[in-house]
């Protein structure tokens, strides 16, 4: 077996997948969320209120459904009175303001009733097939009653306000695939509408944004008569928050295929728009646009967290160098997308290269667009075992593919500092010092860099004709290493080029790139280990026409 090489024009996995790198990554209309929007402009989903069952307080549940060309679907939500000594964003909670389900369908009123007695339970519930994504979320504790206090006065919120916050409610999860009980994604796998990746997780999320303004403005009606609507402008603004910490950290490790599929994607769009030849006046200027939007966009970055403050001012300084820098070039300059990549790549940090890269890409919808439907991956293939090839060749393979797990000293105490492990209270990641805390017995095998190296020394000690499937019968601790060095082997973007249980390691780096995948902003760390982030700020709402979605303005709807 030969390791795959990337093709010509791409960058090299060892320059993209560094957790520093992917920890900068912005999101692109390749995001999942914009692909979405896409596709509910193109095929004209109509979705509609069906049920609002909320007294005055905003306390029931209300009905949303989607019309799609083939199938209906429902969200349902459900409102409760949550006291203020409950309302938290930690996973251990087990009360929330809001929860949802996102429905196969449209429930009768016996449905209705079962999902009212299980789905404001969230984990603690019982679900059925038809009940595809669950979720839940919390007010903001500092804009929500602002809001309906200031529209039952007849006056439209404070836009800075809006801006500081960017959201209403704020969820802490969004579940799918099957977890606790719900339909496992093989139920939708095969539905045009969810082929690609978490479209039915960012359709939820979508609904609950609508949810979020009927309730504000329900809730306001119900002090005053007279109050105001949220103006079309200021409403866009609004986005939903989400709260996420370490159960989502090890997801790109643990579905290498699928990292493959979206860092190939993303850098292919890249390549394709680095070789164009020429621009033309739309994306010339669309471009433009977009930076500018880009330099709002930072301007209005707040984050309590001091390295990733330092990290927007040195955003916005590079920005404002990169238009500097534009302004410099002629529309009609040959290769002019190639010129500024590398004039980024050369002069700016790697939160501004990053963003250069969303910005090149954004005003060429008809050249990337279609590398949407690529970014799926069936992981039901591709992981079986070459046991035929020798231990020779196989310690060949890793030398030529990881080079830099090999230079790694785990001789060194930092360089093993932590251990995942899986909580017993709420089954789900979390990360352990290992000089600190007991359970490094229980070990998750997400230390590929650290297995990789243990193997190489491991296969230099058997005969190196042997077959690899007689040296796993001897050694069966390293069967996932064998099968991780042959999956990288043909998906050059399948590994992370770090070590995961390094002392210096910053989990929320891999937080970032899931969610730049998502299509999040405002990325705003708690600390090193889960951070908030807002999802379909400035994008379009169910009742608006879709048509434009596409071009939404970077920094909004990207």
């Amino acid at each position: 077996m030969q390791p795959a090489g990337v093709a010509g024009g791409l960058r090299p996995p060892g320059t993209v997948m560094r957790l520093a790198r992917m920890g900068a990554m912005h999101p692109t209309r390749l995001s999942f969320l914009r692909a979405m929007l896409r596709r509910a402009a193109r095929e004209g989903w109509r979705i509609s209120r069906t049920a609002w069952a909320l007294d005055p307080l905003g306390f029931g549940h209300a009905l949303y459904t989607v019309q799609m060309p083939e199938r209906i679907y429902s969200l349902v939500a459900f409102s409760r009175h949550l006291p203020d000594a409950e309302r938290t964003d930690r996973v251990i909670a087990e009360a929330w303001d809001t929860s949802y389900v996102l429905y196969d369908g449209v429930p009768d009123a016996d449905e209705i009733a079962r999902l009212a007695r299980n789905v404001p339970l969230q984990e603690a519930g019982r679900f059925a097939a038809t009940d595809l994504i669950l979720s839940r979320a919390n007010k903001s504790t500092r804009l929500f009653d602002s809001v309906v206090h200031t529209l039952a006065a007849g006056r439209q919120p404070d836009a800075a306000a809006i801006e500081d916050v960017g959201y209403l409610l704020r969820t802490t999860a969004v579940y799918g695939n099957g977890k606790f009980g719900i339909a496992d994604r093989d139920r939708i796998a095969g539905r045009a509408e969810f082929a690609g990746p978490f479209q039915a997780e960012m359709l939820t999320v979508w609904l609950i944004r609508a949810f979020t303004i009927d309730l504000v403005e329900h809730c306001a009606a119900a002090l005053s008569p007279g109050a105001a609507q949220i103006d079309p402008a200021l409403r866009r603004r609004f986005g939903v928050g989400n709260s996420t910490g370490l159960g989502m950290a090890p997801f790109l490790v643990r579905h290498p295929i699928l990292l493959h599929h979206w860092m190939l994607a993303r850098e292919t769009a890249l390549s394709r728009v680095r070789a164009l030849p020429a621009a033309s006046p739309d994306t010339w200027a669309a471009f433009h646009a977009q930076l500018r939007a880009a330099r709002s966009a930072s301007a209005h970055w707040l984050t309590a967290d001091e390295l990733q403050s330092t990290r927007v001012c040195e955003l916005a300084t590079d920005l404002a160098a990169l238009a500097r820098y534009v302004a410099t070039l002629p529309p009609d300059t040959p290769e002019p997308w190639e010129a500024i990549y590398r004039w980024a790549e050369d002069n700016l940090c790697l939160e501004a290269q990053e963003c250069t890269v969303s910005l090149l890409i954004e005003p060429h919808g008809a050249r990337v667009d279609d590398l949407c439907e690529t970014m799926s991956a069936n992981e039901s293939t591709g992981t079986w075992i070459d046991g035929g090839i020798g231990c020779a060749a196989l310690g060949t393979l890793i030398d030529a593919v990881y080079p830099w797990a090999l230079a790694m000293d785990f001789g060194q105490p930092a360089a093993v500092a932590r251990f995942w492990y899986v909580s017993a209270e709420k089954l789900e990641p979390r990360l352990g010092e290992r000089a600190e805390e007991p359970g490094a017995e229980r070990e998750q095998p997400l230390t590929f860099a650290r297995d990789v190296s243990r193997l190489r020394k491991a296969l230099a000690l058997a005969p190196d004709a042997q077959p690899v499937a007689v040296f796993l019968l001897e050694r069966p601790e390293f069967r996932h290493v064998v099968r991780r060095v042959q999956i990288a082997a043909r998906f050059p973007y399948a590994e992370i080029q770090d070590n995961l249980i390094d002392a210096e390691m910053r989990p929320i780096d891999l937080l970032r790139c899931k969610l730049a995948f998502f299509g999040a902003a405002r990325f705003d760390p708690r600390s090193d280990r889960w951070l908030r982030i807002c999802l379909f700020q400035g994008a379009p709402f169910p009742g608006e026409v879709l048509a434009q979605s596409g071009a939404a303005t970077f920094g909004d709807a990207a």
